[in-house]
């Protein structure tokens, strides 16, 4: 079976172990090993990356990623023996479990079956951060943990917006995403938006999908009109309107006022948590903009031609509706383009109708998909599998897992995992367009540089009028200047902004330097707003997780008792924001010391402009539940630091030299 891989929880306080003991009451949530409980707190050296070639040899033992550590290793998988009781990856396949599926499908239609109609739609869609909103294992094992540390009373707060047809079906609120129904899977969905038919304002994600197979109406911004031409002319487009054999459509479009309109995402982009805490606030922000004065929308930026930018829409048929085109109209882009990407086998995402079957047609020759979830995840597209070179050169005693013991199947894996890296790289030029938009590297100002130090400011302006950069979950937004100075022969003399081995750069949060073996950054620029929690007994404390640390409150949500606008935050966390207003901007200032100079002359500095996904020093805190997809937290953090993307570079020179002559001039590099 596919194993959630976790580490052991000796850095969290007394009450987090003891919450864990409690689990066996809390259902839906696989239970983790924390070793005999202690109120002190360990260090955290934990090395998430570090390869054998950088990692220092006094870590070595107190590396968790160690196979002597992995709690859920062979002779040690808590997944394994018993079963958990949601655990249906020990069922073998039936026919209950298949028919079910086509019940389920009859109430919440998935994407695939709308993708028939809609190729242009559910491409864009397929590689989106909506369709990756459940599929994500950061976000999975995040939800796992936090319901964990909150004792489950957190329920369904976080994944009602990240699957909203799983909660509508009433799965369970933690389990691996592979055993979850696939429309469950598919995150924000078509019908997530398409079936809804109320203005239910910021409710933060808690809305009632409306039921129907396939042929019930569908909610959308033009009404009706041109379905009906098309339901006159069922020869011309050759679909059925009821349940006979053929071609099955929705048999109605009702026209829902608000689904082209900014509130309609409001509903998931405000996140107020239950006690008042105000998680994510995208679409207050954006109501305070200079844009949503102008009267542009969220569509207007997220779903036009260009990403970013009030650059008008496409057109074209809505829709292919048995090879013939409809009436061409406005068409909007369905990839809604964020900052957001997946990390996870090509083979499963982007969402392939061709490449996964469900466990219960693992047999079944006439099943659309090519493997399960589980089969894909053996398929090594990193070794060259289905490629000329490998199976060219293959030897003969190279053993496959069974189910890729065809040469046949390789290649038509292969297949797939060549559309879907195009469709990834695709995607990826769409986010690096809108996050360049959001962020700009402006003027570099050079304060002091002479015999006796160089000292330099660096603007960040917030390219957009519609919502604070960062925005949404803005206290897990990585974006940071690096800045390296270097000497004529190319010595380094300050950095800033530099990652840590494990991928961080030096902040409070980096592991190395929370154990004292990489100093604190102090000059570093970073625009992620970051949680402070209270403590019941007086103080705060900064944290990854808003989630309090003291011993003395109990782990659980609750309510607030006292209005929180009486005093302008909730209680137990708060956010010290760190974004930048709209068409605003933050300055980084920088200083190298005259002790650091070394006489060579003169000095060069390249700035950086970086955006992240998240920082990687979340992992270590969100681990607890187990990793999805049988992914090692190292394996997290290598997808999340390679797709950190440069957004701007520029060069500044320093002329310092050994006789005091100074001056400076700076240009952009990139």
């Amino acid at each position: 079976m596919v194993r959630l891989h976790a580490l052991v929880i000796g850095s969290k306080p007394l009450w987090v172990a003891l919450a864990l003991a409690q689990l066996a009451v809390t259902p839906g949530l696989p239970t983790a090993q924390s070793g005999p409980a202690d109120a002190s707190r360990p260090p955290l050296n934990r090395a998430l990356l570090a390869q054998d070639d950088t990692q220092p040899p006094d870590r070595d033992e107190d590396d968790l990623l160690g196979e002597q550590d992995d709690l859920f290793g062979e002779e040690d998988d808590l997944l394994d023996e018993p079963k958990p009781a949601n655990d249906t990856a020990a069922i073998q396949p039936s026919a209950d479990i298949a028919h079910e599926q086509v019940f389920l499908a009859d109430r919440f239609p998935p994407a695939t079956a709308c993708a028939t109609c809609h190729p242009k739609h559910y491409r864009e869609w397929s590689v989106s951060q909506h369709a990756y909103a459940q599929m994500s294992p950061v976000f999975n094992a995040m939800h796992g943990t936090i319901l964990m540390l909150t004792n489950g009373t957190n329920g369904d707060f976080c994944i009602r917006c990240h699957s909203p047809v799983g909660m509508n079906l009433g799965e369970p609120e933690f389990m691996s995403n592979i055993d979850r129904h696939p429309t469950s899977r598919e995150g924000v969905t078509c019908i997530a938006c398409h079936r809804v038919n109320k203005a239910y304002g910021k409710i933060s994600g808690r809305l009632a999908i409306i039921e129907g197979d396939i042929l019930s109406p569908v909610y959308g911004p033009t009404g009706n009109d041109e379905l009906a031409r098309v339901l006159a002319n069922p020869d011309k487009y050759r679909v059925v309107t009821t349940n006979e054999p053929g071609r099955k459509i929705h048999t109605e479009v009702v026209k829902f006022f608000q689904i082209d309109k900014s509130g309609f995402c409001g509903t998931c982009h405000d996140v107020t948590l239950v006690n008042g805490f105000r998680l994510e606030e995208a679409f207050s922000s954006y109501k305070q903009s200079p844009a949503a004065k102008r009267g542009v929308s969220c569509q207007d930026c997220h779903m036009g031609v260009k990403p970013g930018v009030v650059s008008g829409y496409a057109t074209g048929p809505a829709a292919i509706v048995g090879g013939v085109p409809t009436r061409d109209r406005k068409i909007t882009n369905h990839y809604f383009a964020g900052p957001d990407y997946p990390i996870i086998h090509p083979g499963i995402f982007p969402l392939n109708a061709k490449a996964v079957k469900e466990e219960s047609e693992k047999d079944d020759p006439t099943a659309e998909g090519l493997a399960t979830i589980r089969e894909w995840l053996t398929f090594d597209h990193k070794a060259g599998w289905g490629t000329d070179d490998f199976e060219d050169n293959v030897p003969q005693d190279y053993e496959f897992p069974v189910r890729w013991d065809s040469i046949d199947d390789r290649y038509d894996a292969r297949d797939i995992i060549q559309e879907n890296l195009e469709l990834l790289a695709w995607g990826q030029d769409q986010r690096e367009a809108i996050l360049r938009v959001g962020y700009v590297l402006g003027e570099i100002v050079t304060q002091k540089a002479d015999e006796t130090g160089i000292k330099f400011k660096v603007q960040v302006r917030n390219g957009t009028d519609g919502h604070e950069v960062p925005t949404g979950f803005d206290a897990e937004r990585l974006v940071f200047l690096r800045v390296t100075v270097t000497d004529r022969a190319g010595r380094v003399v300050m950095q800033s902004g530099d990652l840590d081995p494990n991928g961080d750069v030096r902040d409070l949060h980096s592991l190395y330097v929370h154990d004292g073996e990489l100093p604190l950054d102090e000059q570093l620029f970073s625009l992620q707003s970051k949680f402070i929690t209270r403590n019941l007994r007086g103080g705060e404390r900064e944290q990854v997780l808003p989630i309090n640390y003291s011993i003395d409150p109990l782990p659980f949500i609750r309510p607030e008792s006292r209005p929180t606008i009486i005093y302008g935050r909730p209680a137990g966390a708060r956010k010290h924001r760190k974004t930048i207003p709209p068409l605003q901007e933050r300055w980084g200032h920088y200083e190298v010391d005259k002790s650091k100079l070394t006489g060579n002359g003169p000095y060069a500095a390249n700035i950086k402009l970086i955006a992240a996904m998240v920082p990687v020093n979340l992992l270590s805190e969100i681990i607890l539940a187990g990793i999805d997809y049988d992914m090692t937290p190292r394996e997290l953090a290598d997808g999340i630091r390679d797709g950190h993307i440069v957004l701007w570079e520029k060069e500044v020179t320093f002329d310092v030299h050994a006789d005091g002559a100074a001056g400076a001039k700076a240009g952009p590099t990139g």
